[in-house]
């Protein structure tokens, strides 16, 4: 169980922090694209530090699915895993809410830091961003934690580096999900588009995370 309220607490940091940003900061400047970025990236990078020693800080059901596919984890643990996020992500959507109420600041993004559809060209534009991005960014977790030629102690920056660069690329056509769980928790409180495009994104992640898989085990096969 201690894993399953890692990868909550994980997932609740990375959410309140990352789409707290965005909210109170805003993501109309470039300076807002950039603290978003960086915000998003830094908690990752500290919760990979903090509980990366017990769960291993996936705090992404995309990611969980590509360790899963990947072999390294129990289907039984990657459902655990997916709980726990779902969790965490919706309390970090609830507590984002209570902020726009009780802090003078306001929302500048108007639905809780949640993703869209709409500067993507549509709900398939939206698609093909975010398996692309998720892709890149599995990709890296999976090389970067491997047990042979992995980065070792500082994948956790080499990841949360990737996840700046990745929302330095996406923020202007989705928002940047790469994962549902950050995605679900505050969509189901901003309701209206956010919720009803919020298919797109648990889908799409989760096929660019399982294509990632794919890929590294052809890297990693022996010849």
């Amino acid at each position: 169980m201690k894993k399953y309220f890692a990868e909550c607490l994980g997932t609740f940091v990375l959410t309140f922090l990352g789409c707290g940003t965005a909210m109170f900061l805003g993501c109309g400047t470039p300076a807002g694209v950039v603290g978003t970025a960086i915000a998003f990236g830094l908690a990752v990078v500290a919760m990979a530090y903090t509980i990366g020693g017990i769960s291993g800080c996936h705090i992404n059901p995309a990611i969980t699915l590509g360790v899963a596919l990947s072999g390294r984890m129990s289907w039984k643990d990657a459902l655990g895993y997916w709980c726990g996020q779902i969790i965490g992500g919706i309390i970090a959507g609830a507590v984002l809410l209570l902020l726009t109420k009780v802090v003078a600041a306001p929302d500048l993004t108007g639905a809780l830091g949640s993703n869209g559809v709409a500067n993507a060209g549509g709900v398939w534009g939206a698609c093909l961003v975010e398996v692309i991005a998720t892709f890149i960014f599995v990709l890296v977790v999976l090389g970067a934690t491997d047990d042979k030629v992995g980065a070792g102690k500082p994948a956790g920056l080499a990841i949360g580096l990737s996840l700046i660069l990745i929302h330095l690329v996406c923020i202007n056509l989705t928002g940047t999900s790469v994962n549902p769980a950050r995605s679900i928790g505050p969509a189901i409180f901003a309701g209206g588009a956010a919720l009803k495009d919020l298919w797109v994104f648990i889908c799409a992640p989760l096929v660019g995370g399982a294509l990632s898989a794919l890929c590294w085990k052809a890297f990693s096969c022996e010849k």
